[in-house]
């Protein structure tokens, strides 16, 4: 008699290291240690790239001081499509090896990922406005972004729409993974389309393109932008994870 699919994987090694990590106990104090470390340095990032982004550095010969929403938009993109990568990786680790933290982590990462597509979205649209002339253009790029929020809301829907919590994860799980061929058409859609954005300035064969009194405070921000999205989701993921074990008890205690 063969061995079913959840039997085998058990087996596998991989599945093992990552269940040590699926113990509620183990990462409450992990992520408790770990979210200071995570907080305070995503703040000092951010203020100083703000600051120095805002104030000291030069406007654009081209642009003039609208180049300034660049500081806020560019990160805000980087981690909108970072954070559906995050989800999707969550996701199938938790359709493929039942791992039910991965699965709470999904389930964090949703709100915050749309949120940093929203604030990419909303800056691209101040920025495009004196570039452009106009608020939105239904331009390859700025589309991809659009269907990557779409993406996100749809995942937490979905999650919200059904009672069974297991059939939610796998459906929602589907979704997350189906997304993934947006990225990439992200990411490319200024090649592969005429668009009206900008193609790739920073991270390309030939180096930046953008003066490194543009590039110091733009790294500032993004590290900024990852550790504070690194810590909302880490402080959503907790206090779900407390929020659960609340419930359970008041269930054991309605049972006896």
């Amino acid at each position: 008699m063969s061995d079913s699919p959840v039997d085998v994987a058990r087996s596998d090694p991989a599945f093992s290291s990552l269940h040590r990590f699926a113990n509620p106990g183990r990462f409450l104090r992990l992520s408790g240690k770990v979210l200071p470390w995570l907080a305070v340095p995503a703040f000092l990032l951010t203020v100083m790239g703000l600051v120095w982004g805002l104030f000291f550095s030069p406007a654009d010969w081209q642009q003039g001081d609208a180049v300034r929403i660049m500081y806020v938009h560019v990160p805000s993109a980087w981690l909108a499509s970072s954070g559906y990568f995050g989800l999707a990786v969550c996701s199938l680790l938790s359709l493929v090896w039942r791992h039910p933290l991965a699965d709470l982590a999904a389930v964090e990462i949703g709100p915050v990922g749309a949120g940093f597509t929203a604030l990419c979205l909303a800056t691209g649209s101040l920025w495009g406005k004196p570039m452009w002339g106009a608020w939105w253009v239904w331009d390859a790029r700025l589309t991809s972004v659009l269907v990557l929020l779409l993406l996100f809301l749809g995942y937490i829907a979905l999650r919200s729409a059904m009672d069974d919590e297991v059939k939610a994860g796998r459906a929602a799980a589907i979704l997350a993974l189906s997304g993934l061929i947006n990225l990439p058409i992200i990411y490319f859609s200024v090649d592969w389309w005429n668009s009206l954005h900008q193609g790739e300035s920073i991270f390309r064969p030939g180096g930046p393109l953008i003066a490194p009194v543009y590039l110091l405070p733009l790294g500032l921000m993004a590290g900024g932008y990852l550790l504070a999205f690194c810590g909302l989701w880490l402080e959503q993921t907790r206090a779900e994870v407390w929020r659960r074990r609340a419930l359970a008890l008041e269930v054991q205690a309605a049972g006896r």
